[in-house]
């Protein structure tokens, strides 16, 4: 079963984003929290939504994702992540989140769906072009600053 994420899956949600993050082996970089979660989710001005995969009661995989803007393309469904706990990859799981994804991308009138892969990731890299015909674009070079940076560089004014 697929459905729209709640507040009381915010735990469970948090716990996924931490088995991907040690698949990634950034597990020391995971800063958020549920309640951080609860306020940018379900506060005033939520600023992401998320969708999970259910295996009876239990929530065994997650998609998150939110609105972006791009000035050649428009409204943009951005998918922050896809995780599937490692105990149910490879049935389906997925597969289903992703699908449940794109249309609500489409049911939002967005132009279309990106997120991005880790060049290491070929189980996940083959999964996107064989079900999905996923474009892959290795041109462009993510840049981020983080919180202490910006910090950092405002106070130089």
């Amino acid at each position: 079963m697929v459905r729209k994420g709640k507040l009381e899956d915010l735990p469970i949600l948090l716990d996924l984003i931490k088995e991907l993050a040690r698949l990634e082996r950034a597990e020391d970089q995971v800063e958020n929290t549920v309640e951080k979660m609860q306020e940018q989710g379900f506060g005033n001005h939520p600023c992401f939504n998320f969708f999970v995969a259910q295996d009876g009661d239990q929530v065994v995989a997650a998609a998150v994702c939110y609105f972006r803007y791009s000035t050649w393309k428009g409204k943009r469904l951005y998918l922050e992540d896809l995780i599937v706990t490692e105990t149910h990859r490879g049935q389906g799981y997925g597969e289903k989140l992703l699908k449940r994804t794109m249309q609500y991308a489409h049911e939002s009138g967005c132009s279309g769906l990106v997120w991005q892969v880790l060049d290491w990731n070929q189980p996940a890299i083959e999964f996107y072009k064989k079900k999905f015909n996923a474009t892959l674009d290795g041109e462009w070079i993510n840049c981020s600053v983080d919180e202490k940076a910006i910090e950092s560089y405002i106070k130089q004014d």
